[in-house]
C-alpha cells in the first residue's frame, strides 16, 4: 500500500530456525555451537521465501530491531544465502517511517545477534539440563527455566512471608472539630504528636493506651496552633513502556499481559501504534511537535508542556521509541472493545505526558491540645492540568477558614482500632513490576514467563486474580534454591541479563560468557544426581495399606501435587487423592455414586461421578448441590456467575435462572 507495485512484502511469521527439540541441539565440545534446524511448522514458509527472493532484484531484512529480530533477519540471510541485502528499521508502520528507513540502510549487527544467541544456547542448557534432573528426583513433566524459576521463587517467598506474619495492633484517634461560630463546618484532625514527641504509624498499641489519652483530654481546649498554605503539584507519568503498558492495563482494564500484548501487537500491525516491545521512553522530536499542535489546538496553550524522561529500568537496552500513537488526529476502526480501550489508553497517556502540571492549593492546619498536637490537611485542585485527560487518583478535602490560636470546639473523638496488614500477593501487573526492578526478563518475556509458570502448574491465580504457588511449585522452587542457588537467584539471572547487554554491545564473547557459566553448573549437576534420591525429596512414608494389592501406599509427589500410590507399582496402579475431593453430592445420573473434584492428565479440573467407569457423568463447572427445577438434575455455577443445568438434554435448565432456584 505505502510502497506500490515495484515491492512484494513476504513474511517469515517469526522465527524460521531454532535449536530441535527432540536434543539439547548445543554441543558443548565445539565452543557451544548451535545445531539450528528448520521447524516442521516453518518448511512452507521457507519455501515459498526462497522462491521469492530467487525472484526479487533486492531483498530488503526488515524485521524488529531487538534481539529476536535481528536474530531473524540473521537467519534468513543464512537460509536463503543472501549475499547482497538490506537491512532496516523502523518503529511504527506508516508511509514516512518505511520510507525513511528504506533512505537508511545498513548491515546486520551482530552484537544483537551473539546476545541472542548467548540467551538462547543458555536458557537451552539450562531448560534441558535441568528440567530430566527434576523429572527423575520429583515428577515427570515438571522443567526449569531461567527467568520462569527466579518468578515463581518470589511467588513462593511472598507467600512464606505472609505464613510468617503475625497481625500488629495499632490505634489511631480522630478530633472531629467545629467552628466556634455555630456554623455547621465540620472536619476531622488526627493525633499525631505527644509531649512534643511524633506519634509513629503503630504507636498506640492498644485499647488501654487509648483510653488513657481519651481520659487526658476530657475537658481540654482545642486551639489553632499553625496554618501553613501552599501550592503542591502532580505530575503526569512518563509514556508507556512493555512494562507499564501490561501493568497499567492489567489494573485499570483487567486484561492479562498475554491479552494485552496480542492487542497490542494488532494495532502495531493496523499503523496505529509504535512498537509496543520497548523499555524506552525517548520520544521522537516529530512525535512531541504533534502533541504540542494538538493540545494547544484542543485545550488551549497553558495545558501544553514539554517533557523528556528517562527510563529507571535496569539494563534499559531497546533502541525504540516509547509506546504512542502513530498518528493524533485520525479516527481509527477497532476489531472490538478491548483493542479500543487499550488504544486510547495508550493515547491519553502519551499525550498526557507532554501535558501541563496540576496544581492544588494545600493546607495543613495543626491544633493544640493540651500537650497533644492534631493535624488536619485540606487540598483544593487549582488547574486539572493533565488530569484532564489522564485520571490519577487524589482527594479533594476543603477545610474552614481558621486563624491562629483561633479557638474550636470539639464535638467528638473518635479512637480507631487497626491491625497491620501481611504483604498482599503478587498478581500480574505486581509481579511485572517486581521482574523490571530487579532486571529480570526483559520486555518481550514478562507476558511468556507468566503463562508457562501457570501451565506448568506452579502457580495458581485465586479468585483475586492473585498468584499463589501450588505445592509441586513450592517444592521444585526449594530444590532449586537449595541445590542450585545461582539459576534462581535474582541477583545472578540480573547480572545475565546485563552480560548480554555487554555481548550486544561487542564487549564480551558469547561462547566466553556461557563457558564460564556452563563448567560449575554441569559438575554441581552432576554431583547432585548421585547425592540426591527421588525418595529423598518426592516419597513420604505412611501406615495406610493398599485396598487392592495389601502393599503399603506412600505419599508421592506428581506435578498436581501429592497423592498416595501403591509401593507395588507396576504391578498395583493404585492411586488416591491426598485430600478428600468429595463434594457430597450424589450423582445426579446413577444415583448411587457421589461428585468429586477430578484433573485431566493436563491438570486442567472437572467434576465427575467417583464410580467410573461404571457412570461418566462429569461437568467443568462446579456444582451448587441444588437441583434443577425442569429435571432435577445437578444446577452448576460457570465462572461468569450463571446458574445452569448440567443435563445437556434439559433446555428449560440451560436457561435458568438465578431467582428461579429454591
Amino acid at each position: 500500500k505505502f510502497l506500490g507495485k515495484d515491492y512484494k512484502i513476504s513474511a517469515s511469521f517469526g522465527h524460521i530456525r531454532d535449536l530441535p527439540k527432540s536434543k539439547l541441539g548445543v554441543d558443548v565440545e565445539k565452543n557451544f555451537e548451535p545445531q539450528y534446524v528448520i521447524p516442521t511448522k516453518s518448511r512452507k514458509i521457507v519455501n515459498q521465501l526462497k522462491k521469492d527472493a530467487a525472484e526479487a532484484d533486492k531483498i530488503i531484512l526488515a524485521t524488529d530491531e531487538d534481539r529476536e529480530g535481528e536474530a531473524i533477519a540473521y537467519h534468513l540471510k543464512e537460509i536463503l544465502k543472501l549475499k547482497d541485502y538490506e537491512r532496516i528499521v523502523f518503529h511504527e508502520i506508516t508511509e514516512s517511517a518505511i520510507k525513511e528507513a528504506l533512505k537508511n540502510p545498513r548491515k546486520i549487527d551482530m552484537g544483537l545477534v551473539n546476545a541472542q544467541t548467548a540467551r538462547r544456547v543458555l536458557d537451552r542448557i539450562v531448560g534441558y539440563k535441568l528440567s530430566p534432573f527434576l523429572w527423575k528426583k520429583v515428577a515427570r513433566g515438571l522443567s526449569a527455566g531461567r527467568v520462569q524459576s527466579v518468578a515463581v521463587r518470589l511467588i513462593v517467598e511472598r507467600e512464606r512471608e505472609i505464613e510468617k506474619f503475625i497481625k500488629q495492633e495499632y490505634w489511631s484517634i480522630t478530633a472531629l472539630l467545629n467552628k466556634k461560630d455555630g456554623v455547621k463546618n465540620e472536619f476531622e484532625a488526627i493525633l499525631i504528636e505527644k509531649d512534643s514527641k511524633k506519634i509513629p504509624k503503630l504507636g498506640i498499641e492498644n485499647k488501654k493506651e487509648v483510653d488513657a489519652i481519651v481520659k487526658d483530654l476530657e475537658g481540654t481546649e482545642y486551639q489553632v496552633a499553625s496554618i501553613d498554605k501552599k501550592e503542591t503539584k502532580k505530575h503526569p507519568l512518563p509514556p508507556f513502556t512493555t512494562s507499564t503498558l501490561q501493568q497499567t492495563a492489567g489494573r485499570w482494564l483487567g486484561f492479562t499481559s498475554k491479552r494485552t500484548m496480542m492487542l497490542a501487537q494488532s494495532l502495531y500491525e493496523r499503523g496505529l501504534i509504535t512498537y509496543h516491545r520497548t523499555d524506552s521512553l525517548n520520544l521522537s522530536a516529530q512525535a512531541i511537535s504533534s502533541a504540542k499542535s494538538h493540545i494547544n489546538k484542543k485545550y488551549g496553550k497553558n495545558y501544553y508542556f514539554f517533557r523528556t524522561f528517562k527510563t529507571k529500568s535496569k539494563g534499559a537496552q531497546e533502541a525504540h521509541e516509547a509506546i504512542r500513537p502513530t498518528q493524533l488526529e485520525i479516527n481509527p476502526h477497532f476489531k472490538n472493545a478491548s483493542e479500543e480501550k487499550l488504544y486510547h489508553l495508550i493515547f491519553n497517556r502519551f499525550l498526557a505526558s507532554q501535558m501541563a502540571t496540576a496544581l492544588f492549593d494545600a493546607t495543613n492546619i495543626k491544633i493544640k491540645a493540651k500537650d497533644y498536637i492534631f493535624q488536619a490537611n485540606g487540598q483544593i485542585l487549582k488547574f486539572d492540568g493533565f488530569l484532564k485527560i489522564y485520571p490519577m487518583k487524589f482527594q479533594e478535602a476543603e477545610l474552614p477558614s481558621v486563624e491562629e490560636n483561633e479557638k474550636l470546639e470539639l464535638k467528638k473523638l473518635i479512637p480507631e482500632q487497626h491491625f497491620t496488614q501481611p504483604p498482599a500477593r503478587y498478581n500480574e501487573p505486581s509481579l511485572i513490576k517486581v521482574l523490571e526492578e530487579y532486571g529480570i526478563g526483559r520486555p518481550s518475556t514478562y507476558a511468556p514467563t507468566i503463562s508457562t509458570i501457570q501451565a506448568r502448574n506452579y502457580v495458581q491465580k485465586n479468585e483475586q486474580k492473585r498468584f499463589a504457588p501450588t505445592e509441586i511449585g513450592i517444592v521444585v522452587s526449594d530444590i532449586l534454591v537449595k541445590h542450585f542457588p545461582n539459576i534462581v537467584d535474582v541477583k545472578f539471572t540480573a547480572k545475565m541479563e546485563a552480560t548480554l547487554d555487554d555481548i550486544a554491545e561487542n564487549k564480551e564473547k558469547w561462547q566466553e560468557v556461557i563457558g564460564d557459566f556452563y563448567e560449575p553448573f554441569e559438575q554441581n549437576l552432576k554431583q547432585k544426581e548421585q547425592e540426591l534420591s527421588k525418595q529423598e525429596i518426592a516419597e513420604e512414608e505412611t501406615d495406610r495399606i493398599c485396598p487392592k494389592c495389601s502393599s503399603p501406599l506412600i505419599i508421592k509427589l506428581g506435578r498436581f501435587g501429592k497423592f498416595y500410590a501403591c509401593t507395588g507399582f507396576p504391578k498395583c496402579r493404585f492411586t488416591e487423592s491426598l485430600k478428600d475431593n468429595k463434594l457430597n453430592i450424589k450423582c445426579p445420573k446413577c444415583k448411587t455414586g457421589e461428585v468429586t473434584e477430578k484433573r485431566t492428565k493436563k491438570g486442567k479440573i472437572f467434576y465427575g461421578c467417583d464410580t467410573y467407569p461404571k457412570c461418566d457423568f462429569a461437568v467443568w463447572d462446579k456444582p451448587t448441590g441444588e437441583l434443577c427445577l425442569k429435571c432435577k438434575w445437578l444446577l452448576i455455577k460457570t465462572k461468569r456467575g450463571q446458574t445452569k443445568c448440567s443435563n445437556p438434554d434439559c433446555a428449560d435448565g440451560l436457561k435458568i435462572k438465578k431467582k428461579e432456584v429454591k
